[in-house]
């Protein structure tokens, strides 16, 4: 009779447990929807902007530009990305049975990567089937983000040397290196040394044979160039020992992870974690950090840019100014109205395997989404206050929202900190769009949005 009683309280609590975390990961769930529901204005009604007649303009655009901008990417990387999955199948064969299965396998990594990541295991792409579903998948997908933002960034961001040492921290299957050489091809020339950190040697192996695979496609121009960079696997996490000093450090999809373990405050881990990465550099060293397009990494990537701004740094990319952020999502992550640093660009030119995947898993991605900072050397001097000029440099942070009236807004990052940009006459803008406009009536005159008080710029 004890026996029964000990094994019912046993039961009951293995039971209640289960019930915590299942009602953890539906929140989870629920509140990544609300988001993406909220960023993509699914329950809002379509602009008719046929019906816009006679209303009075504050600015109009001078320039534009587009920090994701396709025609930037070299013609080689494009075929290296459509045929990403021959890649990975001559590295890592996979049978007709496991590709069957593949999607159902992406579906089960994919919760555990969202509305499970709480719970799931620090050491979960030690797995043969999540890390060859995180590979033909996430990992192609990564690359698709990545290699926009890199062919984007400013030429002088990404002034590396030969014999210049990058350390890539949370490397996994070497994501960041191989976007890196896709869409910088001036960078193949180079010799450079690039320290690749994980606490997977497993991964890290695959990755490399990966990055061998695509250098050999995707070539460099100087024939005389080694056609691929020294790499050098350690394993570990941040903080473990590198002999050499970084001329560039980069992170990508790794900070989110650190929650999991680490329950500071996320001040305290931004703290923590500027000191790891200025442990590793060199006095010239640059910084690119990239986390997924969610509320609790926007937070943490506007952390870590005011610390790097702190030590001297200028924010090379996404950023109009050097000023506190005025999207730093303070209580995003749990519903508030702050706003929080992410971008967006179409995955239309995605490679077409790669949506057929994502629709065979039940993930149909119609938005690409990421949140990241490069910061480096040299500090740019902000221009004095801006209110009363002719001109204004504006990026487009949001994707569309439905105002009032029919109206439609995006909340953009101006030299004068957050503004709603009122599209009145159905321009074609986007998340990334850099607009430079000619005002036609002060700043300091135009009116507030109500609810997050931004002043309004109609176009």
């Amino acid at each position: 009779m004890e026996k029964e009683k000990f094994y019912s309280r046993f039961t009951e609590k293995k039971s209640a447990k289960a019930d915590a975390q299942n009602k953890r990961k539906e929140f989870n769930k629920q509140r990544d929807k609300y988001f993406d529901d909220k960023r993509r204005g699914l329950d809002k009604k379509e602009v008719n902007f046929s019906d816009k007649k006679n209303i009075p303009l504050d600015a109009k655009i001078l320039s534009s530009a587009n920090m994701f901008n396709y025609d930037k990417m070299p013609a080689d990387a494009l075929k290296v990305l459509e045929s990403f999955d021959s890649i990975v199948q001559s590295i890592r064969p996979m049978n007709s049975r496991q590709m069957q299965k593949l999607p159902k396998d992406i579906r089960a990594l994919s919760h555990q990567l969202t509305d499970e990541r709480e719970t799931r295991n620090v050491s979960y792409m030690n797995a043969t089937e999540q890390l060859s579903a995180y590979i033909r998948y996430f990992t192609w997908w990564n690359l698709v983000r990545l290699t926009r933002v890199f062919a984007n960034l400013p030429s002088d961001s990404l002034n590396l040397k030969d014999d210049s040492v990058v350390i890539d921290i949370g490397s996994g299957p070497l994501t960041v290196v191989t976007a890196l050489w896709l869409a910088r091809p001036e960078l193949r020339n180079k010799k450079l040394i690039v320290y690749c950190m994980d606490i997977s040697q497993s991964t890290m192996a695959v990755g490399e044979e990966i990055y061998m695979s695509v250098a050999a496609k995707a070539v460099a121009s100087d024939a005389n160039a080694e056609g691929f960079w020294k790499i050098i696997r350690v394993k570990g996490e941040i903080g473990t020992e590198i002999k050499r000093k970084a001329n560039l450090i980069t992170c990508a999809n790794m900070f989110n992870e650190l929650y999991q373990k680490d329950h500071d405050a996320p001040e305290k881990i931004a703290d923590k974690q500027i000191r790891n990465l200025f442990n590793y550099a060199s006095e010239d060293c640059s910084f690119f950090i990239a986390e997924p397009g969610m509320p609790v990494a926007g937070r943490f990537i506007s952390l870590m840019r005011e610390r790097f701004l702190q030590k001297g740094l200028k924010v090379a990319s996404p950023c109009p100014h050097q000023k506190d952020c005025p999207m730093n999502g303070l209580h995003a992550r749990y519903g508030g109205s702050e706003k929080w640093c992410n971008f967006s660009f179409s995955t239309e030119n995605a490679p077409s395997k790669l949506l057929k995947l994502s629709e065979s898993a039940g993930l149909p991605k119609e938005r690409a989404v990421i949140s990241f900072i490069m910061a480096q050397p040299g500090k740019i001097a902000d221009k004095k206050n801006q209110s009363e000029k002719d001109s204004l440099s504006v990026v487009i942070v949001s994707d569309p929202i439905y105002l009032a009236g029919h109206r439609q807004g995006f909340y953009s990052c101006s030299e004068n900190g957050m503004v709603l940009v009122v599209n009145a006459y159905g321009k074609k803008i986007k998340s990334g769009d850099v607009l430079e406009f000619t005002m036609l009536r002060p700043y300091s005159s135009l009116q507030k949005d109500k609810k997050s008080g931004a002043p309004e710029i109609t176009i």
